[in-house]
């Protein structure tokens, strides 16, 4: 009986110790599951994609980025479906929407300007001469070419509705300032402009050489750009 009870109370006791390395196992498993896939992020290979914030957005404001992107035929989407959408589009082109993309935004009311116009995508785009006229929506292009002419982003007082930056101007002090532009943060500008889908069109040259600040703000959808 002595033996017996030995028997009895060590397989008890394997049979707990086995449990606890079971449970334990388990626990080292969700451990190493969950360090691998941090919650609220569920697209590693471009960690700025955050799908749990994108799907906290409003529906208008899903469309909005879309539109921005260049994504169409999102009037009639769910908002599961705008979601995918947005993190498929940032996914596969990461940075592109910070930076506008550069290139150019067409639509119904794209003008012969922007047909004939050299479309530059980056800072290291060069134009082919001087004079040229030239187009894009990269916003770094768009700033430099501002800056370099000490102009400052504004938008014209007394278009502003519903809260939001109205008519997207330039003002340059060095010609005057102009007493019913209003200036605003570059952030706000962009904002403004991606939201619009508008397209920049600019000169860096005039055809004489010498630094030009001719620009014109142009929508593909609309004739009032």
């Amino acid at each position: 009986m002595k033996d017996g009870a030995k028997k009895s109370t060590s397989a008890r006791a394997g049979g707990s110790s086995g449990s606890g390395s079971s449970r334990s196992g388990s626990s080292a498993k969700k451990t190493t599951s969950s360090s691998a896939n941090p919650p609220g992020n569920q697209t590693p290979n471009t960690p700025d994609v955050n799908e749990s914030e994108i799907a906290r957005l409003k529906v208008d404001e899903l469309r909005s980025r879309l539109r921005a992107r260049g994504v169409a035929g999102t009037a009639d989407m769910q908002k599961a479906d705008l979601v995918k959408a947005l993190v498929k589009s940032l996914t596969h082109k990461s940075g592109a929407s910070s930076s506008g993309g550069g290139g150019v935004r067409k639509g119904p009311q794209n003008s012969k300007s922007i047909k004939y116009a050299q479309e530059i995508t980056s800072v290291d785009d060069e134009p082919e001469r001087p004079g040229r006229s030239l187009v894009t929506t990269d916003h770094e292009v768009i700033r430099r070419w501002a800056e370099a002419r000490k102009g400052v982003p504004t938008t014209v007082d007394g278009t502003e509705h519903d809260g939001h930056a109205g008519v997207l101007r330039f003002d340059f002090p060095s010609n005057g300032r102009e007493q019913r532009l209003r200036e605003i943060s570059w952030e706000e500008w962009f904002r403004t402009f991606d939201e619009r889908r508008l397209n920049f069109i600019y000169q860096e040259e005039r055809s004489d050489g010498k630094q030009s600040n001719f620009f014109r703000l142009e929508s593909p959808d609309r004739e009032d750009g």
